[in-house]
């Protein structure tokens, strides 16, 4: 390798913010697209003695912590995964880059089979190349009685067949999908998708309490026996309260089942906290009532994300966006959201959540859904160098990922 073959090597200084640690005057230092360092400015010292890092200091109350990591996405800057189209999906995945989302799952929607298998075709080929972690299926096992913006037309029973071809098509690349526990045949549906390296998401869903337990019992004995090094033991739950019946006293429905299973850190819940799904004191209450260890913030973006107010699509939905709340056309129907992750991450902050807690619910706990707990989610030495640079305001001033500056 030639001097100029090297790979960059910088360091920026800030207040480092990652799962488990709060360092106030913190060097964060990076070669090639790996973390060389993260630490405390005095241990820097010692650790980079012949200064062979380039030192770019930051201004006071910069913030750094680690890239951001959704779960749950449709599409952004007028871009739409479900589409399929190439270029409105590369259009989106540029846009959530440079917001900050350095890591996330491209997510479908219930739709013709063809639909969705043409769309996790090309959604693949951007997986393989790492413009995305991945796929998550949003359907079609699902709840036509809470099926909220899926177009019930395309909701079914788990057909083995169906889900075999959507794995192929998706070239390995299907890593979550959403699932209806009432649905007959959605026990062996679990079996089958753990089997091929895909977690489980209980969501959109009309089952009762007992259903939804016994459900997620089966989900985690077969990740806890799948075996497969990095995979997670934590079924998922799709934006919980949203698509779901509202927990009553003497219907609790799955709700109340997820709520104790999440407290007990049996699964991991998502969370819209973008002020529109759900309100305010309802994601701070969350957060002390399961602890951010056993939640996932995500945005369920869709393509008017980071666009004024106007009509849309999701998938072969129309969508209407008035002040940044997007309803299918006009039910009232909420049919996605426009946050980015960032935006999310500030409205928990804002709701009452510690920072601490929030970075970890949009780092740590998606990194470990997605079999990345040991490369992404933290700022740690060899880790990926995902990165965002803040302001005190958590206003963002850079984005780094793969250890490259996209800002």
């Amino acid at each position: 390798m030639t001097a100029n073959d090297s790979p960059e090597r910088y360091a920026l200084t800030g207040r480092l913010i990652s799962p488990g640690e709060d360092i106030a005057t913190g060097i964060i230092a990076v070669e090639g697209n790996r973390i060389a360092f993260a630490g405390d400015e005095h241990e820097f010292a010692f650790f980079d003695e012949s200064e062979t890092f380039e030192l770019r200091e930051s201004p006071d109350g910069t913030i750094i912590i680690p890239g951001l990591i959704d779960l749950h996405c449709h599409g952004a800057a007028g871009g739409d995964f479900p589409s399929g189209d190439p270029e409105s999906i590369a259009t989106a995945i540029e846009h959530l880059h440079r917001s900050g989302t350095t890591t996330f799952l491209a997510s479908l929607v219930t739709a013709p089979r063809a639909d969705m298998l043409a769309a996790a075709a090309v959604l693949a080929e951007f997986a393989q190349r790492g413009d995305i972690a991945g796929i998550h299926a949003e359907g079609p096992f699902l709840s036509e009685s809470r099926c909220g913006a899926q177009d019930p037309a395309f909701i079914s029973d788990p057909d083995p067949d169906f889900v075999d071809e959507l794995i192929e098509a998706a070239a390995g690349q299907l890593r979550t999908m959403t699932y209806a526990p009432e649905r007959p045949g959605s026990d062996a549906l679990l079996e089958q998708l753990v089997s091929q390296g895909v977690v489980p998401s209980l969501g959109h869903t009309d089952a009762d309490a007992a259903t939804a337990a016994a459900s997620l019992a089966i989900a985690r004995e077969e990740l806890a026996s799948a075996g497969v090094d990095g995979f997670t033991e934590r079924p998922t739950v799709t934006h919980l309260f949203n698509g779901m019946p509202p927990m009553h006293h003497r219907a609790p429905g799955a709700v109340a089942t997820c709520l104790e299973l999440a407290r007990q850190g049996k699964i991991i819940v998502e969370l819209v906290a973008d002020g529109v799904h759900l309100d305010p004191a309802m994601v701070r209450t969350m957060f002390n009532l399961v602890g951010a260890d056993s939640i996932a913030l995500v945005t369920d973006s869709m393509s008017a994300t980071g666009l004024a107010d106007g009509s849309y699509k999701l998938g072969p939905s129309e969508v209407t966006v008035t002040n940044g709340e997007a309803h299918l056309g006009t039910s009232g129907v909420l049919a996605g959201g426009t946050a980015s992750m960032l935006q999310v991450l500030r409205a928990a902050v804002v709701s009452g959540v510690e920072l601490g807690d929030a970075v970890i619910s949009a780092t740590r706990v998606p990194a470990s859904v997605l079999g990345l707990i040991d490369e992404a989610g933290r700022l740690h030495q060899g880790f990926v160098a995902d990165l965002l640079v803040l302001d005190a305001d958590l206003g963002l001033r850079q984005v780094v990922r793969n250890g490259r500056n996209l800002l």
